[in-house]
């Protein structure tokens, strides 16, 4: 990972690997040949997948299902999943040609692959969509995209250096919320003064006790950069819950729900009030009845409140009587669904939905509320210098530390 200037030649010959040891297509269904309804070669994307379980599943259905997509590895550190995947993408071909990897180093070499889904645990995150870039693929990227507020800029920057369409998961931003973004966008609500936003809680530290390594399982390689800690089969559960016994839940992989529903719910929020383009200014640690709350104030001063008592989820305050102009809403590019917006903006070149900046722009209100309520107090933010103003305290949370060799 530090070595930036490794090409995929340099890689796969440092690695031993060939054409043949790493898959590559030997048998040619009918599909690749562009008969029927498919696409012809010319015309498909060639994609992978790293992390196949639950989101990262659903991920390789919507993508294996689109005929314009050539769907030739997966990769997970289960080889119980990955193989299950790979038999998934086989039984779709009706071919053995799909190849499986428990590194995902590997399948980032492959010059045939345009572009990849990652769906790992969160703390892998930035480390794999910035590699994926720097191997001259695009990237879909779960939510939530980052696990510390540092990672986000490197992401962005990893994605404009290499010219790399990287679009963010959340499929609900757009179609979840949008009662809510219409009545913003349409001025029936007047100038928005405010948006409340309810999610939680934040992540814990964990202490299960130790268990046996399953034998399919490359635990070191699930832990990557997080600390060091031993086995346990609900550290690493992929359970959709964020109140213990599931990765999701705990410190070292995840931000809890403040990021992880967070990414859906900040995500719509800023969104229909229009400042996803924005980071806060300002996070205010108020209370109100003994409950504590957040409100973030951003440059334009639309202000972002979490869990303000008496408030609802994406509950707005608007100017009533004060009229506003309306103004087109942005949309997926396609029709399809945000699946269907990544694919047309690769062949395109056009800006996701989701773009990694706009999502970046999200999960940032997550980090920084998080910094907040773990220091108690109120926080000043310069989005431009990416840092707390005037507060080392606070600086030393915008990241985690890692675990060589995986650094950043």
């Amino acid at each position: 990972m530090k070595n930036h200037q490794t090409t995929r030649r340099d890689f796969l010959k440092t690695t031993g690997l060939t054409t043949a040891a790493i898959g590559f297509p030997t048998i040619i269904a009918s599909s690749v040949l562009g008969r029927g309804a498919t696409p012809p070669p010319s015309e498909r994307i060639v994609m992978g997948g790293i992390g196949l379980g639950n989101m990262g599943g659903g991920d390789l259905g919507n993508f294996l299902n689109n005929p314009g997509v050539q769907y030739v590895a997966v990769c997970d550190v289960r080889k119980n999943v990955c193989n299950g995947a790979k038999g998934t993408v086989d039984g779709k071909y009706n071919n053995k040609d799909c190849t499986a990897y428990g590194d995902f180093r590997e399948l980032l070499a492959r010059p045939d692959i345009d572009a990849v889904h990652v769906a790992t645990p969160d703390h892998w995150h930035a480390i794999m969509v910035i590699e994926a870039c720097r191997n001259g693929k695009d990237v879909y990227c779960q939510k939530p995209e980052t696990r510390t507020m540092r990672e986000g800029p490197l992401m962005v920057e990893a994605a404009r250096r290499y010219g790399r369409v990287v679009s963010g998961g959340s499929q609900r931003v757009f179609e979840d919320y949008r009662q809510v973004v219409n009545k913003c966008w349409s001025g029936e609500l007047g100038p928005i003064k405010s948006i409340n936003v309810e999610v939680g809680p934040l992540s814990q530290p964990c202490n299960l006790p130790p268990e046996d390594v399953p034998a399919d399982m490359d635990w070191e390689m699930w832990l990557g950069p997080a600390a060091w800690a031993p086995y346990n089969s609900k550290r690493c559960d992929g359970n959709f819950g964020t109140g213990g016994n599931s990765w999701r839940s705990y410190l070292d992989y995840s931000g809890g729900g403040m990021t992880d529903w967070g990414a859906h719910h900040f995500g719509g929020a800023t969104f229909a009030v229009d400042v996803r383009e924005l980071q806060p200014t300002e996070i205010s640690l108020e209370e109100d009845g003994g409950k504590k709350f957040l409100t973030l104030k951003y440059p334009n001063g639309v202000l972002l409140t979490h869990n303000k008592p008496g408030k609802g989820n994406l509950e707005v305050e608007g100017t009533p009587g004060e009229k506003r102009a309306p103004k087109p809403i942005p949309g997926y590019s396609v029709k399809g669904g945000i699946y269907a917006d990544f694919l047309n903006c690769v062949k395109t070149r056009g800006r996701p939905f989701r773009d990694i900046e706009l999502a970046v722009n999200t999960v940032a209100v997550s980090h920084l509320s998080t910094i907040a309520y773990t220091l108690g107090r109120s926080l000043k933010w310069d989005a431009a210098k990416q840092q707390f103003t005037g507060d080392e305290e606070a600086n030393r949370y915008l990241d985690r530390a890692r675990r060589e060799p995986w650094q950043l």
